[in-house]
């Protein structure tokens, strides 16, 4: 059962990881982690809740919709 991402206090993740298999139209998303912005703004802290061993690995800036979205649940 996958553990709950850990919150960094204040911030929200700015970012979002998937596995990607397949390409295009065909490629299959699925949600891995999340990502925030080192304070110093030169990196990131990553948080996975499952590392992939096939597929590669997309980070995606969250959108305001998305945030949006997300706020209303």
């Amino acid at each position: 059962m996958p553990q709950p991402q850990p919150k960094l206090p204040g911030r929200k993740p700015t970012h979002r990881l998937f596995r990607v298999l397949g390409d295009g139209d065909a490629a299959n998303w699925t949600p891995i982690g999340a990502a925030w912005p080192n304070k110093d703004g030169h990196g990131f802290n990553i948080s996975c809740d499952a590392v992939p061993l096939q597929g590669r690995i997309v980070m995606r800036e969250i959108s305001a919709r998305e945030q949006l979205d997300a706020g209303q649940q």
